[in-house]
C-alpha cells in the first residue's frame, strides 16, 4: 500500500485553514460577531459547558450582543464567564438576558489584534509545510519501495506543491481580510 495519499494531505491542509478561521474568529473587531463568544465556557451544574450550551448569542445590533440564558439560575455563572474571558466585554444584566455592548477598539488594540492575526496565519502556514513534508516523505518512501518511479515521484510532487501554495494563498487572504476587518480599513 502506498504511503502517499494525496486526498488525506489535501484534508490535512484544508484542516489547518479551518482552524485558522476558528482562531480569527474569535479576534474581536470593532462589530458585534456571534463567534466573539465561541471560546466562552461556564462553569454550571458542576461542569464547563461551551457557553453556546447553555444560553443563545444573537447581535441585535451592530455593537450589542444579545446572550438568552435558557435557565435563570445560570445567569450569574455566565456573566462571571463572560468577564473573567478576556474580551474587555462589560455584560448588562437583565433578568435572563445579559446585553453586551462592544466598546469600541483603541488604534493600539487594533494593532495588537493585527498582529495576534498574523501570528494565527504563520501558525496555520507552519502546519501547511509541515503536511508537505509528510507528503514529500511518504513520495521519497514509495518510490525506495518500488510502488512508482522517479517521474511519477517528481509529478506527485509537484502536486503537492501546487497544493502547498494554494493552502498557503486560502490562509493569506482569510488573514488579510481578517486584518482588514480589524484595522477598520
Amino acid at each position: 500500500m502506498p504511503a502517499y495519499d494525496k486526498a488525506d494531505l489535501e484534508r490535512r491542509m484544508n484542516g489547518a485553514v479551518e482552524s485558522l478561521k476558528g482562531d480569527l474568529g474569535g479576534l474581536r473587531t470593532g462589530r458585534a460577531a456571534v463567534s466573539l463568544l465561541d471560546p466562552v465556557t461556564v462553569e454550571v451544574y458542576g461542569a464547563h459547558m461551551p457557553l453556546n450550551q447553555v444560553a443563545t448569542v444573537s447581535a441585535p445590533e451592530p455593537r450589542m450582543l444579545s446572550v438568552q440564558v435558557w435557565d435563570k439560575t445560570n445567569v450569574g455563572p455566565v456573566e462571571k464567564a463572560i468577564r473573567s474571558a478576556g474580551l474587555g466585554l462589560n455584560p448588562i444584566n437583565d433578568g435572563n438576558t445579559l446585553r453586551l455592548p462592544i466598546p469600541d477598539l483603541t488604534e493600539e488594540r487594533r494593532k495588537e489584534l493585527a498582529k495576534l492575526a498574523g501570528q494565527y496565519s504563520e501558525k496555520a502556514k507552519v502546519a501547511v509545510r509541515n503536511v508537505r513534508r509528510d507528503g514529500m516523505d511518504a513520495l521519497k518512501t514509495d518510490e525506495k519501495k518500488g510502488v512508482f518511479g522517479e517521474d511519477e515521484r517528481k509529478r506527485h510532487e509537484a502536486e503537492v506543491q501546487k497544493l502547498t501554495d494554494a493552502t498557503i494563498a486560502d490562509i493569506d487572504t482569510v488573514a488579510a481580510a481578517k486584518e482588514k476587518e480589524i484595522l477598520g480599513k
